[in-house]
């Protein structure tokens, strides 16, 4: 039986010029109030220059300094902008699929609200698309400002991702890409609790394209990504794609018990031939406790990492829930907190 769809409110009607949109653009954002204006005032210019019509959706997920009331002002003045406000902080990339979900375009993008994602990048993601590309990933150039140790530490996730799995992930893939109808619909089908967007993106195929740019400071803020942050991002990964750690796991302990072995016929043989040293070799015997009992916690650590996202899945709690809003009408609100199976749950 498939996943249950995740809680969201009932699209509202299509008010985009033109009616539906073409494009839609999903900005995830957390205690970013002093960053909204600023993207919209260099996005809106953008998306009017293509030509098409289009929507901007921002999804608070749970900011408590005035962002989503922010952003709800300049929805009433503003057809093409708008909110989808979670219940409560269920994290960036929650957030992100709440919003894909609730998008309507043929093609939709997705950048961050702190202007590290130039929106000036959209028309040669859109260039790609109408070129026949159904996800054009952007590439990021780390910014002057970004520590070495930073800069190591994600080329080297990149890397061990590629070589644990049989995902090819490029250095700097974060998640500022276009993703188009077919493949946003095959994304979204993908109903897992502990995700990394990046890689199911990537596992779902269509063709695929690149466009670096240069990545830009922060406007204003701080980054909301710590390090305990992206080590849990860097786990869902590894642990979500690949089963190596398991299969590392008993190698190691192959290996272990093939040394344990030789260990055991040594001291047999010194037994026989030098049995005072036997007697005084406490130091080597306690050594062995301690890396058999390090390897076994470690094996049981894997495991554990395995087991728990396992538990995750089988709750079958909701990725997000959206909080309506004063404007949805009671009958919507209720929808929320009732939404039934979809009939392939059934």
């Amino acid at each position: 039986m498939r996943p249950a769809a995740p809680f969201a409110s009932p699209d509202p009607p299509s008010d985009a010029p033109g009616g539906n949109p073409e494009l839609s653009v999903v900005i995830p954002v957390f205690n970013e109030r002093e960053n909204v204006d600023a993207l919209l005032a260099r996005l809106r210019p953008v998306l009017a220059g293509l030509g098409r019509p289009y929507e901007i959706i921002y999804v608070d997920d749970g900011s408590r300094d005035g962002t989503a009331e922010r952003i709800a002002a300049l929805t009433a003045a503003d057809r093409c902008l708008r909110l989808v406000r979670l219940s409560r902080n269920f994290g960036h990339q929650a957030a992100l699929v709440a919003g894909l979900a609730h998008a309507r375009g043929a093609a939709v993008i997705t950048l961050d609200g702190d202007l590290q994602h130039p929106p000036e990048l959209i028309p040669r993601l859109v260039e790609r698309w109408a070129a026949g590309d159904d996800v054009v990933q952007a590439i990021r150039r780390e910014p002057a400002d970004a520590s070495a140790l930073k800069r190591a530490g994600s080329r080297g996730f990149y890397r061990l991702l590629s070589l644990l799995t049989r995902l090819h992930m490029t250095p700097g893939a974060a998640d500022y890409r276009l993703l188009s109808r077919a493949a946003l619909t095959a994304f979204l089908a993908c109903g897992e609790r502990c995700r990394f967007n990046r890689g199911l993106v990537q596992w779902i195929g269509f063709p695929y394209s690149e466009v670096p740019y240069e990545a830009e400071p922060r406007f204003a803020g701080r980054s909301k990504y710590s390090w305990r942050a992206m080590l849990r991002l860097a786990g869902d990964a590894i642990f979500s794609f690949s089963s190596w750690p398991l299969r590392l796991a008993g190698l190691v302990g192959g290996v272990v018990s093939g040394a344990a072995t030789l260990y055991l016929l040594y001291v047999v043989a010194a037994r026989l031939f030098y049995p005072e040293y036997v007697e005084r070799g406490w130091s080597s015997i306690l050594a062995t406790v301690l890396i058999l009992g390090g390897l076994n916690l470690l094996v049981l650590w894997i495991l554990g990492e395995y087991v728990g996202r396992v538990y995750e899945e089988v709750k079958q709690r909701p990725i997000y829930i959206v909080r309506p809003t004063p404007r949805e009408p009671r009958a919507a609100r209720k929808a929320v907190d009732a939404t039934p199976p979809a009939a392939g749950d059934r």
